[in-house]
């Protein structure tokens, strides 16, 4: 069982702590945590993106010129996708790029990507994390006394709104909770800081 260091917010180590193999030990998977990553992006993607056709954009209700005797290609709109200000073809429309993954692809991933800090040694174990009052000093703090640096991932057990409102000014910060993890977000991180609870929580579930 891979060990590593418990710390505590001064950033002073206070033990170590053992982590399951079967969530922080696995053989790595590195086809199944692209698999997450392309869905997650894929997920949240708006798909909000439109392009008028020659139906919707404004004039061209009169023939241009008569069919014959011109000498010019016949034509029965300036709207049409190949005149200048007129319509476009076969663009993209409203639509959404929402798949799923089975279940089981989903964990294999994550614990890949668990499994991924642990080895790289970008995991850090917090004993708890808290503090009284919305002061994003208090983070800073917190993160400089770990060596915190780069993109950091904060992962709690419970929701504590003085945490996660005094991390979000924090450049590069982010916080969320054990029951939401995802691959994406462990991956997209420097470093992992997780609290005890949330260790115990995710060996729980996944374990």
């Amino acid at each position: 069982m891979p060990k590593v260091d418990l710390y505590n917010m001064e950033g002073k180590v206070i033990g170590d702590i053992e982590l399951s193999d079967k969530v922080f030990g696995v053989e790595i998977n590195n086809n199944a945590m692209h698999a997450a990553v392309v869905n997650h992006l894929a997920n949240s993607r708006h798909g909000t993106q439109s392009t008028k056709t020659r139906t919707e954009v404004r004039g061209g209700g009169i023939k241009p010129w008569k069919q014959k005797g011109t000498g010019r290609a016949r034509q029965g709109s300036i709207r049409a996708p190949q005149w200048t200000g007129g319509g476009v073809a076969l663009g993209p429309k409203p639509r959404s790029y929402r798949y799923s993954l089975n279940k089981k692809l989903r964990q294999v991933a994550l614990k890949s990507a668990l499994t991924s800090k642990v080895t790289d040694n970008n995991i850090i174990v917090v004993d708890n994390i808290t503090v009284a009052e919305y002061k994003t000093k208090e983070m800073v703090k917190m993160l400089a006394n770990l060596k915190v640096e780069g993109k950091a991932l904060i992962v709690l057990n419970e929701k504590n709104d003085f945490v996660v409102k005094s991390a979000n000014n924090i450049p590069e910060v982010k916080t969320t909770l054990s029951t939401m993890l995802n691959t994406y977000d462990v991956l997209n991180c420097e470093q992992f800081v997780i609290t005890v609870d949330a260790v115990k929580k995710l060996e729980e579930v996944y374990a």
